[in-house]
């Protein structure tokens, strides 16, 4: 039996590498998509979803929402830019059209429909903010019952985030920062949490063997266009961030699919909503129940990807 699964995503690089692999997964039933503005710029995100489904879907019927949430903390224009890059590439473009259609409703609408509607529990899968769920359950918090668990890529537990911004302490990851309230609501709920954060991909880096493997490879139309995905992230090989990009969500996707990859165990949590830690995620006792990924099989995790991407003509 197909796991029924809504995928929500903010349109980077790794976000739309999540949305081609989701499409591979034998046994996942995906019921619909969002994207939203926050690691991206919305419009060529949500084409690019529309057109990774056209080419690399196998003709499943889909439409992409796109979301109208707006963040407290926008994303750095630098990370967001290279959605225009992604959704130029070729191998999305051959066709010269786009088939898969938009969605009548924008993504928080959709996701609580279709929520509404199923008639099996829906696991979700976030790899950007959880703004559109909580709106999702503020309009009604009945769905809970309807979803199976989240696995949601964002928060760490580290003394230091990935946020450096003058309105923050430098505590938060950025999914958590861009919505602090959007945390909060979801914590708040009964919905079985799987948290990837931060120091959950410390053994999946973004390396230089890793792009020469998938050039290695580039005769696999998946595995070319995961290559030239990723050549949108610099190789700054004399800067200090050098291989410091991880593979978080599509981690966070292949973790979904298949959790002998990784180890995981239970911790108590909460988020802070006050200034300038907004956005900080925090282990205490009086916190909420999640599963907290914490190591990673290297070798199953890239074979994985191998697999997956080798389905396609």
């Amino acid at each position: 039996m197909s796991e029924k699964v809504y995928f929500n995503h903010d349109g980077g690089v790794d976000d739309l590498i999540s949305l081609f692999l989701l499409l591979q997964m034998d046994n996942t039933e995906l019921i619909g998509v969002g994207a939203v503005d926050a690691d991206s710029y919305v419009g060529p995100s949500v084409q690019a979803s529309r057109k990774i489904i056209d080419r690399f879907g196998h003709g499943v019927n889909l439409a992409v929402a796109t979301s109208n949430s707006r963040g407290v903390h926008p994303f750095p224009k630098e990370w967001r830019i290279s959605t225009y890059s992604e959704n130029a590439l070729p191998i999305l473009n051959e066709s010269g059209k786009i088939v898969t259609p938009e969605a009548s409703e924008p993504a928080h609408l959709d996701l609580l429909h279709k929520l509404q509607s199923s008639s099996d529990k829906v696991t979700l899968v976030f790899t950007g903010p959880l703004t559109d769920l909580a709106r999702a359950l503020e309009l009604d918090s009945s769905i809970t019952k309807k979803i199976k668990r989240l696995v949601w890529m964002g928060g760490t537990f580290l003394e230091k985030g990935n946020v450096e911004e003058p309105d923050s302490d430098n505590t938060q990851e950025w999914n958590a920062f861009w919505d602090p309230e959007a945390v909060k609501t979801v914590f708040d709920s009964d919905i079985q949490i799987d948290l990837v954060s931060l120091e959950s991909t410390n053994n999946v880096p973004l390396t230089q063997a890793v792009r020469l493997h998938w050039a290695a490879q580039r005769r696999y139309p998946g595995l070319d266009f995961i290559g030239n995905s990723y050549a949108f992230v610099p190789e700054l090989g004399l800067f200090e961030t050098y291989s410091t990009y991880y593979l978080w969500d599509v981690l966070t996707t292949c973790y979904f699919y298949d959790s002998s990859l990784v180890k995981t165990k239970e911790v108590k949590c909460d988020v802070s909503t006050k200034t300038p830690s907004d956005g900080r995620t925090f282990l205490t006792e009086n916190g909420r129940k999640a599963n907290l990924v914490y190591d990673v099989d290297n070798t199953k995790f890239f074979a994985l990807i191998d697999e997956l991407a080798k389905k396609v003509d």
